[in-house]
C-alpha cells in the first residue's frame, strides 16, 4: 500500500492518533526532543513509515521538534514490555524469567546482555518490535584488552553497528563493534558537563570517543583530550566536529604520559579526568589490580594539575573496599608528590560486575 493510501485508511478509522514522521537517522534525537516538549506518546509503538522514516506517536503536533509531517495513525497500543512481546511469541513464564532484564537503545542499535536467555534471535526480534526506531540488536559479551575493546554479536536486524547516540544534547558517533560505550555512565557524563566552568583548562587523560570531553567542552571548557586507541581517537575527532566544539577541544593520539610534560609546561590544568579503569576488574575478594589501572597514572596527573585543581579518579573497586581503596591510593600518590588532598565527593557510578563497583572520587589537590 502506498504512503498516501495508508494515510487515507487511517483517517477513516475512529481510533485515530497523531504521529510525527521523522528521518530514521535522527529518530533518537527527535524522540528526546519530543519528550522534552511533553508530546511524546509512549503508550503507542514507533512504526516504520517509509524506507527512510519512522512515525513517532505524539499527543499533539510538535512545536519545537523538526519533523517531515504529522500524520494520522491507527492508535495501536504498544506492547509495553519485552515480556509482552516474548509472550506473544509463545514463550513460557519460565523462559521469560531467563530473558534479559535490561538493555540500552543507542541511536539505531539496541545493546543487550543476553546472558543465559533461550533463543537469542527471538529476543532480538522482540527488542526490534519494542523499539521501532532501532535497526540492529547486539548481544554484548564483555570488554577486554588495554584498549577496552568490546566483544559483540549481531542477533537481529540489519547488522549495522555504526550509530549516533544523543544524550543530554551531546552526540556520540561510534561503532559499537569496535569501541566501548557504557549506558550506565550516562549520569556521570551529564554531571561532568554540569560541574565544569566555562574556560576551565581541562586534561582528559583517557578520552575515548569523547565520553567526558564532549559535555565539558559543550559547557565551555578548554579540553585537551588524549586517547591512544586509533579507532576511538577517530571517533573522538569526528565527535568533536559533530558537536561543534573543535575550537575548545585539542585531541592527541598518544599515551597521556607522553603528553603531560608539554601540557604542563604550557600551563597546568584546573581539572583532570581519569576515566580509565582496569578492563579486567579484580574479583570481589581480591584487592589487587593489574598494571596500568587508573591509579598507576596518578604521578603524571599530579604533575599536570595546578594547586587547588580538581581531580576525578575512576576505579573498578570490590564492594568491600568502596571507597577506601581509591582514596588511599590517591592520598598516597599525593603524599609522595608532597601535596595535600581534600576529598570533595564520591560517586558510585554503576555495578561493574558481581561484587565490583565502578566508582569515582573527586578531590581537590593543593
Amino acid at each position: 500500500m502506498s504512503e498516501d493510501g495508508a494515510r487515507r485508511e487511517s483517517s477513516e478509522t475512529d481510533d485515530q492518533q497523531l504521529a510525527a514522521v521523522v528521518a530514521k537517522p535522527r529518530s533518537q534525537v527527535a524522540i528526546e526532543s519530543l519528550r522534552d516538549e511533553g508530546v511524546y506518546d509512549d503508550t503507542r509503538s514507533i512504526t516504520e513509515w517509509t524506507a527512510d522514516s519512522v512515525a513517532v506517536p505524539v499527543t499533539a503536533p510538535p512545536q519545537e521538534t523538526q519533523f517531515r509531517e504529522v500524520v494520522r495513525q491507527v492508535g495501536e497500543r504498544r506492547l509495553r514490555t519485552l515480556d509482552d512481546h516474548l509472550r506473544e511469541r509463545g514463550w513460557s513464564d519460565e523462559e521469560i524469567a531467563a530473558a534479559p532484564s535490561s538493555w540500552a537503545v543507542l541511536g539505531s542499535v539496541v545493546l543487550v546482555d543476553i546472558g543465559d536467555s533461550p533463543r537469542p534471535a527471538e529476543v532480538g526480534e522482540a527488542l526490534l518490535a519494542l523499539h521501532g526506531e532501532a535497526e540492529t540488536v547486539l548481544a554484548r559479551h564483555g570488554i577486554s584488552g588495554e584498549h577496552r575493546e568490546p566483544s559483540v554479536e549481531v542477533i537481529a536486524g540489519d547488522g549495522d553497528t555504526e550509530t549516533v547516540h544523543t544524550e543530554h544534547g551531546t552526540r556520540y558517533a561510534m561503532d559499537l563493534a569496535e569501541v566501548m560505550f557504557s549506558p550506565g555512565n550516562k549520569a556521570e557524563r551529564a554531571r561532568m558537563g554540569d560541574i565544569v566552568a566555562a574556560d576551565e583548562r581541562v586534561l582528559d587523560m583517557f578520552a575515548g570517543i569523547g565520553y567526558f570531553t564532549l559535555p565539558m567542552a559543550r559547557a565551555g571548557a578548554q579540553v585537551t583530550a588524549v586517547e591512544r586507541n586509533p579507532t576511538a581517537f577517530r571517533f573522538l575527532v569526528e565527535n568533536v566536529m559533530l558537536n561543534d566544539v573543535d575550537e575548545r577541544v585539542h585531541p592527541y593520539r598518544a599515551d597521556c604520559r607522553d603528553v603531560v610534560p608539554g601540557f604542563a609546561e604550557e600551563a597546568l590544568a584546573d581539572r583532570i579526568v581519569m576515566g580509565y579503569y582496569e578492563a579486567s576488574a579484580p574479583r570481589a575478594d581480591d584487592s589487587r589490580a593489574p598494571p596500568d589501572a587508573s591509579h598507576e597514572y596518578l604521578d603524571s596527573a599530579l604533575d599536570a594539575l595546578a594547586p587547588g585543581g580538581v581531580l576525578h579518579m575512576h576505579e573498578a573497586t570490590p564492594d568491600a573496599l568502596v571507597f577506601d581503596r581509591p582514596i588511599e591510593r590517591l592520598e598516597a600518590a599525593a603524599t609522595e608528590a608532597g601535596r595535600d588532598v581534600e576529598i570533595l565527593d564520591t560517586q558510585r557510578v554503576k555495578e561493574y560486575s558481581e561484587g565490583v563497583a565502578h566508582v569515582v572520587v573527586d578531590a581537590r589537590v593543593q
